[in-house]
């Protein structure tokens, strides 16, 4: 009995200690970028150099993870000066008038071992749809340099650029309707 009032305890202290917990995301270890076919022959890859992310969670799993990103899109970067500066116009990013891209989560969903199915809102553009994404907790470590609990996570996914009214003038076979997302990104417990 008292092997039993232990365990319940320590599982009591555990979630407690979890209850909800607060993820910044480690820009120098993170990455978020997309990719869109050209021309119906290659892949132009691009990212954003200025985002947040933070992830909330009681759940050790994250089975019931909110995620909110705020993204720059003046930051979009294709390693192409043209390109990028393109692409901050009126005819895409339309930077001037929508200078932030933001999804927020609204719901979760299990998807197998660790993995799970993210939907949320997309502000694009000033438009606002539900997209669903792909979610992979990678798990979490003990940081060596500050002793800190670091957590890894993936995002992939997929969006068609016509719904957010995206480079409306460009397209097929310039520019393929969909928009491939990945996002690699460690986490520090903030609290």
């Amino acid at each position: 009995m008292k092997k039993i009032i232990t365990l319940i305890t320590a599982v009591a202290l555990s979630t407690a200690a979890f209850a909800q917990s607060t993820w910044k995301v480690d820009r120098a270890h993170s990455r978020l970028t997309f990719s869109i076919t050209h021309m119906a022959v290659s892949d132009v890859d691009g990212s954003f150099k200025d985002f947040e992310v933070t992830i909330t969670s009681s759940k050790p799993d994250f089975s019931d993870a909110r995620v909110e990103m705020i993204a720059k899109t003046a930051s979009v970067n294709t390693e192409n000066e043209q390109r990028d500066t393109h692409l901050r116009s009126p005819e895409f990013f339309d930077v001037a008038n929508h200078p932030t891209m933001e999804f927020r989560s609204t719901g979760i969903a299990p998807a197998g071992n660790n993995h799970y199915k993210l939907t949320g809102d997309l502000t694009l553009n000033g438009v606002t749809k539900q997209v669903t994404v792909d979610f992979w907790y990678r798990g979490t470590v003990t940081n060596p340099g500050n002793k800190a609990e670091d957590a890894g996570f993936q995002v992939t996914g997929s969006i068609n650029r016509k719904d957010f009214g995206f480079g409306s003038k460009f397209g097929p076979p310039m520019l393929g309707n969909n928009v491939d997302i990945k996002a690699n990104g460690e986490f520090a417990r903030v609290k």
